[in-house]
């Protein structure tokens, strides 16, 4: 349907330029057929308004209590406020905290690392056979322990019990084997 009155207008608005066009005359919009619909009325125009575009400065009560006076060397105090005397104190009770626990990370640290050394030196102790035969037993233990949750898994699987938390547990002990060994290599 409104195809049909593109069309419709088109084809006046054709006519009409081919008939003002031999005769001279100018288009007359109100000559237009009554199916073809009128142009939309303009919007209406917005006058603007000098009551509405009053200050705001005179919204401000100066003579409140709110508004206070400071000293004239307020700038140049160290501490101006008491929310910044507070904020002072919760920065140096935080940096005695990190200072406490900095301090106690590195004793774990030695702690660690003369433990390490402690079981490195009775490794390298070992005799060349006694060496080989952990390496050995250490071989087994993970076939073993591969066989073991391989076999779990396809049993859980066959029984369609076989899931991604399963599975994240299985990856969890092989992660737990693997860094038990890795410390134990060092």
């Amino acid at each position: 349907m409104l195809l049909g009155k593109r069309q419709a207008m088109r084809s006046y608005l054709r006519h009409c330029t081919k008939q003002n066009q031999s005769t001279g005359a100018k288009y007359q919009p109100s000559s237009l057929p009554s199916h073809v619909p009128a142009a939309a009325p303009q919007p209406p125009q917005i006058i603007p308004n000098e009551s509405a575009t009053t200050s705001t400065g005179s919204l401000i009560d100066v003579d409140s209590q709110s508004v206070r006076t400071v000293p004239s060397d307020f700038m140049e105090q160290d501490i101006q406020t008491e929310t910044q005397a507070a904020r002072v104190q919760l920065e140096e009770d935080a940096a005695k905290a990190h200072e406490k626990a900095k301090k106690k990370k590195e004793a774990a640290k030695s702690k660690a690392k003369k433990a390490d050394h402690w079981l490195s030196s009775k490794i390298a102790c070992l005799s060349e056979g006694q060496s080989s035969g952990i390496v050995v037993a250490n071989l087994a233990a993970v076939v073993g322990l591969s066989a073991v949750l391989g076999y779990k898994a396809w049993g859980l699987h066959e029984r369609g019990q076989f899931s991604w938390k399963t599975a994240g547990i299985g990856a969890g002990i092989v992660a737990t084997v693997g860094v038990v060994e890795g410390v134990f290599a060092q």
